[in-house]
């Protein structure tokens, strides 16, 4: 429902039904170039954040459907133009800029069809503009939790066994590096190359920093 139109891909399938385009391509470049495994991943990925601001800014039920559709039209026509050129830009909050201009919109015109001034006054109250947000609330923060857990699974098979356990034992579990390495028979050294590649690889991914502990 939320995906562009197919065109033929040069991308085939991959491991773990994830196809290639998120193993030699990014999820954001497999979407650009209109792989539909990628942007129907791309589609699950965000859906969950994106009805939860419509939730939190006053729209539900198949009104909030119809600015999710209208978000990843935006999108798919937009992506290409995405980028991050200062730190702390990200994708998701590209996103929710998109999904905020889109919710406005979707107020006007319901004043355009009898809402009152005042109405669509406090409606669009709701809607926060970037610069004065707070920052993401319990239930965001917990859904944001999600997206890197479904990302982790995502990227699980693009690593051998030993990397993806020293990863997890120094980024998830918290273990020193030394300890980690005795166990696995590796360098202390190369414990920390093993996170900083897992972690790189979500970055490039998602299209932001992942947090400190991103499970």
């Amino acid at each position: 429902m939320h995906h562009p139109p197919t065109s033929s891909s040069a991308l085939s399938s991959g491991v773990d039904g994830c196809g290639s385009a998120l193993t030699s391509l990014t999820l954001l470049e497999g979407a650009k170039v209109q792989d539909e495994h990628a942007w129907q991943r791309l589609v699950s990925l965000y859906s969950p954040l994106l009805r939860h601001w419509c939730r939190q800014w006053g729209v539900a039920g198949t009104d909030a459907d119809d600015v999710l559709q209208e978000v990843f039209q935006a999108v798919s026509h937009g992506l290409k133009e995405f980028r991050r050129d200062r730190e702390g830009d990200s994708f998701r909050g590209w996103l929710r800029g998109i999904a905020r201009n889109k919710t406005l919109l979707y107020f006007r015109r319901r004043g355009s069809r009898g809402m009152g001034g005042t109405d669509f006054y406090r409606q669009s109250l709701l809607v926060p503009d970037p610069a004065c947000d707070r920052g993401p609330d319990e239930e965001e923060g917990q859904l944001i939790g999600v997206l890197y857990r479904d990302a982790l699974r995502i990227v699980r098979n693009e690593f051998e066994d030993r990397t993806w356990q020293a990863f997890w034992r120094a980024t998830v579990e918290g273990h020193p590096s030394v300890a980690i390495a005795d166990d696995l028979g590796i360098s202390p050294a190369a414990v920390r190359q093993a996170k900083s590649r897992v972690l790189r690889r979500l970055k490039n991914l998602l299209g932001e920093s992942p947090p400190p502990n991103p499970a």
